[in-house]
């Protein structure tokens, strides 16, 4: 089994940064590309930002130039770095990790449980 556990959310005004991190754990061979993505209410989940295992990264439009992702293949934890923020960037966000588990010759995608990001006006 493989957890991920998101941490840095919180409650800022708009302008402000939040700095969100994403560990995981369990027995894990390798760890493909990472993202975070973020729910709204009333609206569906979306892609944020994703980085790959070599650190290629793609971002949403609405966040370009804003938001930074990373990652540490040494700690296993994917971050990202909120700058800019507005009251449209409130949502919950979820990591996501695309995982070979040891003894595995497949690709699994595990999630986290979320964390809050409110940006308040």
């Amino acid at each position: 089994q493989v957890q991920l556990v998101e941490s840095g959310g919180g409650l800022v005004q708009a302008g402000g940064s939040l700095r969100l991190s994403c560990s995981a754990s369990g027995r894990i061979f390798s760890i493909n590309d990472m993202g975070w993505y973020r729910q709204a209410p009333g609206k569906q989940r979306e892609l944020v930002a994703t980085i790959t295992s070599s650190g290629s990264t793609n971002y949403a439009d609405s966040v370009k130039g804003r938001f930074t992702i990373s990652r540490d293949n040494a700690k296993n934890t994917v971050y990202l770095q909120m700058n800019s923020l507005k009251p449209e960037d409130t949502a919950v966000y979820y990591c996501n990790a695309r995982v070979v588990l040891a003894g595995s010759f497949r690709l699994s995608d595990y999630w986290g449980q979320g964390t809050q990001v409110t940006v308040s006006s």
